[in-house]
């Protein structure tokens, strides 16, 4: 039996599709897990980056951070959560934070760096204030490269989210695991198909993003 076999059969019984253990659900839960986590990174990662990128000092401890955060291991992280606090979100939130930090954090930064030195030195001659400089001249110009950090982050969070059903939580992880144990490849199949459209999604998502929110000058120039 081939994988588009199972893949079908997967989506073709209608008991996939209700109760609590049904594609919807499973699906929201994975949505929430991958949206908190996002956001947490992004709370942490983008004003720092944004910060290092436009005053031009900590680089250094920043690459040093990102780089020690991508070595942590998250499903060893995610053991390592479980057992000092159990049950809950938070031994899920942790690795999935570790790991979308680092490339929102330096792309921010990069992007903040890259920005041609001209206008922000003309912005400040004309008596603007710091944080109108960042936000105003030198974010607009950054943005592309800002969001394909953001990108980076979400499908990375998206596709790893099925982390959670290690810790007898939900989401679409949970198909795989529980297909693994129980030797329904059908599931296994099924699940993993829909965390790769999640994934193929959240992509788009960020492409409609990117075409709505830089300006047309900016995406010529880049």
């Amino acid at each position: 039996m081939n994988v588009l076999h199972f893949v079908g059969a997967f989506f073709g019984d209608g008991a996939h599709w209700h109760g609590y253990d049904g594609i919807p659900t499973r699906l929201l839960e994975h949505l929430r897990y991958s949206l908190v986590a996002f956001a947490i990174a992004a709370a942490v990662g983008l004003p720092a980056g944004l910060l290092t990128g436009h005053t031009g000092r900590g680089g250094n401890v920043l690459a040093f951070l990102a780089t020690a955060a991508r070595a942590l291991p998250s499903f060893g992280l995610l053991v390592l959560m479980f057992v000092l606090f159990g049950f809950g979100l938070v031994p899920v939130m942790v690795p999935l934070v570790v790991l979308a930090v680092p490339p929102i954090l330096v792309t921010a930064y990069e992007a903040v760096r890259s920005v041609d030195p001209s206008p922000v030195d003309a912005a400040r001659g004309m008596g603007m204030s710091e944080s109108r400089v960042l936000f105003q001249v030198e974010l607009p110009v950054a943005l592309p490269v800002v969001l394909g950090g953001l990108r980076s982050a979400a499908v990375q969070i998206v596709s790893t989210a099925t982390i959670a059903a290690y810790v007898s939580l939900g989401g679409l992880g949970r198909y795989i695991i529980d297909g693994l144990y129980q030797h329904d490849y059908e599931k296994v199949v099924g699940g993993a198909t829909l965390v790769a459209a999640l994934a193929l999604a959240t992509l788009a998502l960020f492409w409609a993003a990117g075409r709505l929110a830089v300006s047309p000058g900016v995406r010529r120039a880049r």
